[in-house]
Order: structure tokens, then C-alpha cells, then sequence
């Protein structure tokens, strides 16, 4: 059903807003992790020839001899994706749907830009971590640290896909190398919202929407859909491109959308603005 108005209508009502994304959304924006497309050759074609490196995904698993080597491939990454960041117009659809609601985040991107586009980091729960944020490789203590300036200075620096070793990032505190941000353990302050958005929304009328995530991401889907299921007053809104999965337990009261995010969003959007 493309009822905009009615999906429209249904946002206006709800109490509060939960949403859920994965890599669908991050392609909208340009990014993806899976392809050996365009853009991966333009910014990795050195890594094909070296590594074979057939997708953005296959740095996260090579096992990197050196620490000059992993850096030189993440600084680049994440300078590219994160550092050159500037809010696109997908985002800005979804902070206009969102308004000035509750909400929360539940996503397994995790190139930042939730917080980079002004959503609030402490509703924003990272699943798999992030690439704007470092901690201590040995977790000796739970704090993290802004990964960019460092990230920055590093691209700068990267020459034939090594970094200096003098640049390497250290834990201020042991002094191991510093990693990307991992999500485990989850940060206490994002847990916490997490336990009080439910609690506070409990029998409410929650909207769900769901972004760019395939039936297999069962690490977000799952949790979503049973949501679904035990909230009387829940609507369920999922929209992904070629594959659009809701059980029959919750087809009553949920929306399925084909189709490019950035056309349903921004139509999703317009019915909101105009109705």
C-alpha cells in the first residue's frame, strides 16, 4: 500500500518514532560496502591490485600485517565516507519526518552520519560500532575518543596505502593501538536510552520505520517486527528496494514500500508538509 498520506498521518499521531537502518540507507547516500562498483575503484583500485580487494568490506576482515597498512585503509575510508561528510538530502527528509518527536535510532551503519546530520548520539545505538569514534585495542577503559582530527591527519600523511608509524593512534592511558569504535560493550548512556524510550513508550503508538534493511539483516528486522507484534498501537513502515519482507502476524497494521528511500521519504515528506 503507497497510502502517503495515510503513513503521513500515521507519523503525525505517534508518540514517538523508532527507526531502524542498515545498508540500504548508507547506499542512498553513496556508500556501499558490498560492491565493486564506480566509486570503490576510484577510491581503492591500489587495493585490488595489492590485496585483491573486490569490496569496501574486505579491509574490515583482511588481516593486516602491519598497523601502517590497516591505517593507511581506514584513513582513507573514513575520511572519504565520514570526514567529508555533509548532510544529504535523505537525511533532511527523515529530520523533517522526525520533527520535534522522541525518537530512537537502531542501525548497523556505522559511518556516522545519524550524529553527523544532527540526530542525537545517545539515541543513536550502533549495533556494530562506528568509524567516527577510536577506543583502546586492549579495552582497558570503556571511554571513547573522536576518531575525525585524527583521521584527517592521517589521510594526510598516507602515502601508497601506509601511514608513518610516529602517526599511529595510542591509548592515552595503556598506550596500546587505538581501534575503530566496536560496539561491544554497548555504551552505558546509549543502553540506558534504549531501556527508557521502551519503558516510556510501552502501549503507545510507536511508528516503526524501517530503513534499507533486507529480510537476512535479522539483527535489526527481527527485533523490529516482534516490536510490531507486542505493541498494540505500533505501525510498521518498511521500505527497501526489490525486497520488501512483513510477516503475516503484523500485515495488518504495517506498510511495505519499493522502491528507492530517497523517492519514498521525500514523498513520505511532502504528505506531511502539505496534509
Amino acid at each position: 500500500m503507497n497510502d502517503y498520506n495515510e503513513i503521513a498521518q500515521k507519523i503525525k499521531d505517534a508518540d514517538a518514532i523508532l527507526i531502524g537502518a542498515s545498508n540500504g540507507l548508507s547506499i542512498t547516500e553513496g556508500l556501499n560496502l558490498f560492491a565493486d562498483d564506480e566509486a570503490f575503484e576510484n577510491l581503492f583500485r591500489d587495493y585490488k591490485e595489492k590485496y585483491g580487494f573486490r569490496k569496501i568490506l574486505d579491509g574490515f576482515f583482511f588481516r593486516w600485517n602491519k598497523q601502517e597498512e590497516k591505517w593507511g585503509f581506514f584513513s582513507r575510508l573514513v575520511n572519504h565516507y565520514s570526514g567529508n561528510y555533509t548532510t544529504s538530502s535523505v537525511m533532511e527528509d527523515l529530520k523533517t519526518i522526525v520533527g520535534d518527536k522522541p525518537y530512537f535510532i537502531l542501525t548497523s551503519n556505522g559511518e556516522g552520519h545519524f550524529e553527523m546530520s544532527g540526530f542525537e548520539p545517545q539515541r543513536v545505538y550502533e549495533l556494530e560500532g562506528n568509524w567516527i569514534e577510536l577506543r583502546c585495542s586492549r579495552l582497558c577503559h570503556d571511554k571513547t575518543y573522536p576518531a575525525l582530527p585524527i583521521i584527517r591527519k592521517l589521510a594526510e600523511v598516507e602515502k601508497n596505502g601506509l601511514v608513518s608509524s610516529e602517526f599511529l593512534p595510542k591509548c592515552p592511558v595503556c598506550g596500546a593501538a587505538m581501534d575503530l569504535y566496536n560496539a561491544q560493550p554497548p555504551k552505558q548512556e546509549v543502553q540506558m536510552e534504549w531501556e527508557k524510550f521502551c519503558k516510556d513508550f510501552h502501549n503507545k503508538k510507536i511508528v516503526i520505520l524501517e530503513l534499507g534493511i533486507g529480510w537476512r539483516n535479522q539483527l535489526i528486522k527481527a527485533p523490529l517486527m516482534r516490536m510490531t507484534a507486542n505493541e498494540p498501537h505500533a505501525t510498521y513502515i518498511t521500505i527497501n528496494l526489490g525486497e520488501v519482507y512483513i510477516p503475516d502476524n503484523i500485515k495488518d497494521t504495517s506498510y511495505g514500500l519499493d522502491g528507492y528511500l530517497s523517492d519514498h521519504l521525500n514523498k513520505i515528506k511532502q504528505a506531511m508538509v502539505t496534509k
